[in-house]
């Protein structure tokens, strides 16, 4: 399949590298149109993708002709118009997490695909990291017996230099850390163990420092402000609003327990404990991510490097899974990659999180998920 290719949020930090890959995948696919807010860097991403039409009207980009998939890399709260008008004129979609602000929402827009013929991937790229995806056979292999309990560790600090940007604003980031890391957290343990979450108990909050207020920049640019010396003075601090902390007691429907500690502040740095720990009958597994390794814990204590899991990066993503999901789903095959279901599922523990930190209890995710019974995975 031939895929002309709307890119939403192209110049981001997201929809940069995006577009780098879909125009390394030749004759797979084209750019055709372009939609960001900044006239200036829509002619230089322009004049790279060779790209027919430039605008900030994400309607105009998905309506030209020549379109038939779109990439939705816009911020959070962006998501939702573009990707039901996606369904309703039959155009495949890419959908960076988290598909909706809400449940409700993400079930709106799987359910609109659900019985169309259309492709639709959404990104949970840490499924694709070696040693997750080796972790995952272990697991399913049955090596550890039952999974008792899953320990997941997710630091990813941001600098206090960095200014501050949508990802602090809470109108605009669903949830912050919450749905930005915490969203391919959940994804890769229920992907692992094929469990579903049942209840969860969180506390979240906002730890980071107020930050420069510069204006509307991306994360790419705050990235490359905060690496160097500050040329341009400013007396405005913005403290965000966006959580950067949470700290997550989950229950999982096969009787699994554990935590998730998810952050982007700046004072919890990666790198002192494995990522990811499973606890099972037969014995507990370590995933270091940063290693690449597997450490197994037998049931008389004996610690064994399992494995070392080469790694050698994503590739071309489009290529590699994004490509192959739209052509499975869009044919009428279940494909093994992510797509608008995960999302659904993911956005479903997502509510649960951010209404446990509200209310200061247990919240089933059964709250959010009437409709379960009405869907099926595709």
């Amino acid at each position: 399949m031939k895929l002309g290719i709307a890119v939403l949020g192209a110049t981001g930090y997201i929809g940069t590298p995006y577009r780098e890959e879909i125009r390394e995948a030749g004759v797979e696919a084209r750019i055709v149109t372009l939609c960001a807010r900044r006239r200036d860097r829509l002619e230089a991403a322009q004049q790279k993708d060779k790209a027919d039409l430039i605008t900030d009207d994400w309607q105009d980009a998905i309506n030209h002709p020549d379109v038939n998939c779109v990439v939705v890399a816009t911020p959070d709260a962006l998501h939702f118009d573009p990707v039901i008008a996606c369904a309703a004129l039959d155009k495949h979609v890419f959908c960076e997490k988290p598909v909706g602000l809400n449940a409700d929402q993400a079930y709106q827009i799987w359910t609109a695909f659900q019985n169309k013929p259309l492709g639709h991937f959404v990104p949970f790229w840490t499924r694709y990291v070696p040693v997750f995806a080796r972790a995952r056979e272990f697991v399913q292999s049955g090596a550890l017996g039952e999974i008792r309990s899953v320990i997941y560790r997710w630091h990813n600090p941001r600098p206090t230099s960095i200014p501050f940007t949508w990802r602090d604003d809470a109108t605009l980031s669903a949830a912050g850390s919450i749905a930005d890391v915490g969203s391919h957290a959940y994804d890769t343990i229920r992907w692992i163990i094929d469990q579903e979450a049942s209840r969860v108990l969180a506390h979240a909050e906002v730890l980071a420092p107020a930050k420069p207020d510069v204006g509307p920049i991306d994360l790419t640019e705050a990235i490359d402000m905060g690496q160097k010396p500050q040329t341009t003075e400013t007396t405005t601090l913005r403290k965000g609003t966006a959580f950067d902390y949470a700290n997550i007691i989950w229950q999982f429907h096969g009787g699994v327990v554990g935590s998730l500690v998810l952050s982007h502040a700046p004072t919890l740095r990666k790198g002192l404990a494995p990522e990811v720990e499973l606890h099972g009958t037969d014995g507990s597994l370590a995933i270091d991510r940063l290693k690449n390794e597997l450490t197994l814990v037998r049931p008389d204590g004996t610690v064994e490097l399992l494995e070392t899991v080469p790694n050698p990066g994503f590739g071309n993503r489009f290529v590699k899974h994004v490509f192959p999901a739209i052509d499975d789903r869009a044919s009428g095959k279940t494909s093994e990659h992510p797509g608008l279901y995960d999302g659904w599922r993911v956005q479903i523990f997502t509510d649960a999180v951010v209404a446990s930190v509200e209310r200061g209890v247990w919240v089933a995710l059964s709250e959010f998920d009437a409709q379960s019974n009405d869907v099926t995975k595709a």
